[in-house]
This record gives C-alpha cells, sequence and structure tokens, in this order.
C-alpha cells in the first residue's frame, strides 16, 4: 500500500496546531468567578514572585528565614492584590493549608487575610529529601486537591512548583510563581483540573 507522506504531513500540523489552540485559550476568570462564589473549589497556589538573588541554603531548617529565597516586594504586592481580588469577586475560602517555607506562608496569608496552617505534606523537598518522601507528598498534594471543602467554601493549598509537576505531571512543567490551578473534588478521591488562572488575570476581573 502507497503511503501519502503529504497527507499524513498535513495531519500532524492540524494536530499542533488544534493543540497550540487549546493551550491558547484564555480563562472568563469572571464566569470562573461565579462558580468558585458557590464553594466546592480547590485553588492549589504556587507561592508569589521571589527574590532571584536568594536561595534555600537551609532547607530542613523552615524557621530560619534568613537562610530562605523570600518573596519580593513585587510578589508580596501581587499576593495581596490577589486577596484583594478574591473578596471583590466574592470567593470564599476556607482552609489554607501552605508549605512551611516562609514565602507560601506568606503568600497564603496575604491571599487570605487569616492565619494559616503549614504542613510538611505541601513543602519542597528536593534533594535533601528521599525520593520516597517525595513521592509521599506528592501523593499528599494530590489528596488534599481531591478533598471536598467545608460547604460553600474553597480550599487555598499554596505550594511549589516541583509539588505540582510531582503531584499533577509535565503539563504544569511551566507553571508560573502566583499561578492558581483549580480542581473540583470528584467525591471519589480524584481531583477534575478546572482551570488555571495567573495572578494578574484575578486582577484585571475584580476591576
Amino acid at each position: 500500500m502507497k503511503v501519502n507522506v503529504q497527507w499524513i504531513s498535513r495531519i500532524f500540523v492540524l494536530l499542533a496546531l488544534a493543540s497550540a489552540t487549546a493551550h491558547a485559550q484564555t480563562v472568563d476568570v469572571k464566569a470562573l468567578a461565579e462558580r468558585l462564589k458557590q464553594g466546592g473549589y480547590v485553588i492549589v497556589f504556587r507561592h508569589g514572585a521571589t527574590n532571584r538573588d536568594q536561595a534555600d541554603t537551609d532547607p530542613l531548617n523552615y524557621g530560619n528565614t534568613t537562610k530562605q529565597r523570600l518573596l519580593s516586594e513585587g510578589g508580596k504586592a501581587l499576593a495581596t492584590q490577589v486577596g484583594a481580588s478574591f473578596k471583590a469577586l466574592q470567593i470564599p475560602i476556607g482552609r489554607v493549608h501552605t508549605s512551611k517555607f516562609n514565602r507560601a506562608v506568606e503568600t497564603g496569608r496575604l491571599i487570605s487575610g487569616t492565619e494559616v496552617t503549614s504542613t510538611p505534606d505541601i513543602t519542597e523537598g528536593g534533594l535533601v529529601v528521599t525520593p520516597i518522601e517525595n513521592d509521599r507528598r506528592a501523593e499528599a498534594l494530590r489528596k488534599m486537591a481531591a478533598t471536598p471543602p467545608a460547604d460553600g467554601k474553597n480550599t487555598l493549598l499554596v505550594t511549589h512548583k516541583p509539588n505540582i509537576i510531582d503531584a499533577f505531571g509535565k503539563d504544569w512543567f511551566e507553571v508560573k510563581e502566583g499561578e492558581a490551578s483549580i480542581f473540583q473534588p470528584d467525591g471519589a478521591g480524584k481531583p477534575i483540573p478546572i482551570a488555571r488562572v495567573q495572578a494578574i488575570e484575578w486582577i484585571k476581573s475584580a476591576k
């Protein structure tokens, strides 16, 4: 059988364009906010923008913020604005769980306006914990994203890029600082991805 190489090439091009179009689709944040008003969702945030000249040089001592990469002033301002936008959009936040690193704790506090519960379950482990522990944390994040919030509320989880990729897969490889991934628990132990929203999009939609 003779294979039409040109025809096959066209199919691959069309598939590539369809994929690119799907990734380029923008989220209607106002419509999403209407859903979030009712509660029942889990919002997984990568912590806000950080100081690029800092590093975690004592990664097992979470109380020593002098040896951590911290939120930049811009990161703090943006997290505060996201919190104000949630209020303006009437998005109710219930429980707030964060990584134990200060940049995540501070992001959670600035967005929610409340105290947070920090846990190693969604704390970046990297090379200072075992691969088994990193796998456990990935599973813990998936489980938290699949746990239904209190009635009429949304749960906020603030974590790190490696945790998000490990938990949800390579599609999150380019997850940005301050980006939110919205999940809907399906009631059977799985988190269903609904949307991904950049910090600035919440702010624009609240105006």
